[in-house]
């Protein structure tokens, strides 16, 4: 049974990517009867979005504790208004979603500076409340981080993502000729001449069945939504997750990989999209990589092939489909140029939309 006032979390490896809080905002002062003085409200408690901040260092500076807004003061014959109580701030990474206990959503922090009030102050006694004060808010939160990265690889295990990563990035997360290498996020940042930066997240790797909770499951997919393009990453030869299970070829992985985004949530697969088939130094690439492409451009024709339950309600379409070799370095100058493209385009959609809505916005005030 975990205590009320503890922390509880979630973790890959040492990564922590929700936290359980008990928040109360502080309770209001006395009022004065005879001189009709006013007591000062509680402190509120606040989450703030901070940079610098991870949900880990929220854990390990407060492993058993509350965060409480200050009492307000009670109105004295000196001071007829009592001073408010103080605010209580917590710190927080920027993309956090703060929910209540049972799910509801209280707010988003997206941006560094971002505040949401998770708990208010009681108000100090008054006239109205016979002098009495009230107590503040109570209540149970979770912060659940969703990475915010420019593009979020997806792949199956060992499909070369961590290789790819580092390759075209700064990052160097943990490589392995195994599956399931990669047990948390890693952001790398893909450096440009005129210093234009774009930030990559390497993800968990999905399996089959990951938008029913399977291997990874939610906590690979809530991540996805928070990228504002996705980059796929297939073995040019297809992959093997086990003995035991079956084996798909590239064409089929992209497919499967578009229905697990599709069955968690919908709006993932119209996200712009950019397909990397890795490993193209080994063995007859070039061949499989044609006939890939030939299933790509005719996907209904080849898609006879599938069972039902991996067919995706829409085939993808993608901006760019990058042939590399993570391993040589073949592609990876291609590749960096074809995401900036990607990047840029996407930043000048996002600008005429928003100009669009401010010119309707105009209009229709006028």
């Amino acid at each position: 049974m975990v205590r009320l006032c503890s922390i509880c979390f979630r973790k890959y490896g040492n990564f922590v990517d929700n936290l359980r809080l008990y928040v109360r905002g502080g309770s209001g002062g006395m009022g004065l009867p005879r001189l009709g003085g006013q007591g000062g409200d509680g402190g509120n408690v606040w989450v703030v979005a901070s940079q610098n901040m991870t949900l880990k260092r929220i854990k390990d500076k407060y492993p058993h504790k509350r965060f409480i807004g200050g009492t307000g003061a009670n109105s004295s014959v000196r001071a007829l208004k009592g001073q408010k109580g103080k605010d209580e701030e917590i710190c927080a990474p920027v993309g956090i979603t703060v929910t209540t206990d049972v799910g509801k959503i209280i707010g988003e922090l997206n941006a560094d500076g971002d505040r949401l009030l998770v708990a208010k102050g009681g108000n100090g006694g008054s006239f109205h409340s016979g002098f009495e004060p009230s107590k503040g808010q109570v209540k149970h939160i979770r912060l659940d981080l969703k990475l915010i990265a420019d593009l979020g690889l997806v792949g199956f295990p060992n499909a070369g993502k961590s290789s790819l990563l580092t390759a075209v990035s700064n990052a160097t997360p943990q490589i392995a000729s195994y599956a399931f290498t990669t047990l948390k996020p890693e952001i790398g940042k893909l450096m440009y001449k005129d210093y234009k930066q774009i930030s990559v997240a390497d993800l968990p790797g999905l399996i089959e069945g990951a938008h029913i909770n399977k291997g990874m499951g939610h906590k690979f997919l809530k991540h996805v939504e928070r990228t504002k393009q996705l980059l796929f990453v297939v073995d040019v030869s297809g992959f093997q997750l086990a003995s035991k299970t079956p084996f798909r070829s590239a064409f089929e992985a992209v497919q499967l990989l578009t229905k697990e985004l599709e069955m968690y949530k919908e709006e993932l697969v119209s996200k712009p999209a950019l397909l990397v088939v890795n490993k193209m130094d080994l063995p007859n690439a070039e061949e499989k990589l044609v006939e890939l492409k030939e299933q790509l451009q005719n996907p209904d024709e080849f898609s006879n092939r599938l069972p039902d339950d991996m067919k995706p309600k829409n085939f993808l379409s993608f901006q760019h489909v990058v042939p590399v070799s993570a391993l040589t370095g073949l592609g990876i100058e291609h590749l960096k140029s074809c995401i900036r493209e990607s990047i840029d385009e996407g930043a000048e959609t996002e600008s005429r939309a928003i100009h669009q809505e401010r010119l309707q916005a105009l209009r229709h005030r006028s």
